[in-house]
């Protein structure tokens, strides 16, 4: 038995014949020092709903469960592991809700509705991580429905996410994430952590909603970022010649020699306005 009482997860996924599948993103964090680590992480969680998304097994649920989370809702895609979630759910009782279903048509608002205190913490699945990731960050109403993430990537897209200009890793995501949250990288964790075990090395990304954004149209400044970044090696008045080149740069104060890794986040909203008053034209 382990510390909380249930059996432990290699048994669990031996029971049920929890076989991790590649076509779903999985890897299990069996690791009950590191699933603990994970909930410490994201803070009390005695009055906060969590929102898990691809629980599997239920490692993570069940260190979020011990350290004290008022409630947790698991959506899981995968229908063999609706059985161990409900083990957990009968051992804490009223405080696990399963929900069997694809967490990319989830109704996020929905589920939140009612609750002051939201925190999304998980291990996301790899092919859908970055996805969700942007779905809730690039939402028209601000500030969102969660209070903070605490979320798990492959290193290379975590370090994506936290970069900010002239980083190598700067892209798209940086900008989109600079944008409307605080974002930091907590800790890496091994390939041998996981089963199976991936080909590369994990990490925990915090993120926290900027209260007041610097202003700038969503739709505007995600077609931008689109253009700036898809022809990354060109300058600015090329690779932006589609949304008005020379034009709109030069409306923005921006130099139309340079390129989109040189750019801040401030000169990408700057950017994204300028498009959208042009546009209104």
């Amino acid at each position: 038995m382990s510390l909380d009482g249930l059996p432990p997860l290699r048994e669990v996924i031996e029971r049920h014949g929890l076989r991790a599948k590649k076509e779903l993103g999985q890897n299990f964090l069996l690791d009950l020092n590191l699933t603990g680590k994970i909930a410490r992480a994201a803070g009390p969680l005695d009055k906060a709903l969590v929102i898990e998304v691809g629980p599997g097994p239920g490692g993570l649920t069940r260190a979020l469960l011990a350290h004290g989370a008022g409630h947790v809702v698991a959506i899981e895609r995968d229908a063999r592991c609706i059985g161990a979630l409900e083990e957990i759910a009968a051992h804490y009782p009223g405080r696990l809700d399963i929900i069997p279903g694809d967490a990319m048509k989830a109704d996020y608002g929905a589920l939140a509705a009612g609750h002051d205190d939201v925190r999304i913490i998980a291990n996301l699945p790899y092919n859908i991580g970055t996805q969700l990731l942007i779905g809730w960050i690039a939402t028209l109403e601000w500030p969102p429905f969660w209070r903070s993430m605490t979320l798990m990537f492959q290193r290379e897209v975590a370090e994506r996410i936290v970069a900010t200009r002239e980083d190598d890793a700067y892209g798209r995501l940086g900008v989109l994430t600079g944008w409307r949250c605080e974002a930091r990288i907590l800790f890496d964790l091994p390939p041998q952590a996981f089963t199976p075990p991936p080909k590369v090395t994990s990490s925990v990304v915090q993120l926290t909603p900027r209260p007041s954004p610097l202003p700038a149209p969503l739709a505007a400044l995600e077609r931008i970022t689109e253009s700036a970044f898809g022809q990354r090696r060109k300058m600015l008045r090329q690779s932006l010649k589609s949304l008005g080149g020379e034009t709109l740069l030069a409306a923005a104060g921006i130099d139309g020699t340079r390129r989109a890794e040189t750019l801040s986040v401030a000169e990408f909203a700057a950017l994204a306005n300028m498009l959208e008053s042009k546009a209104s034209l």
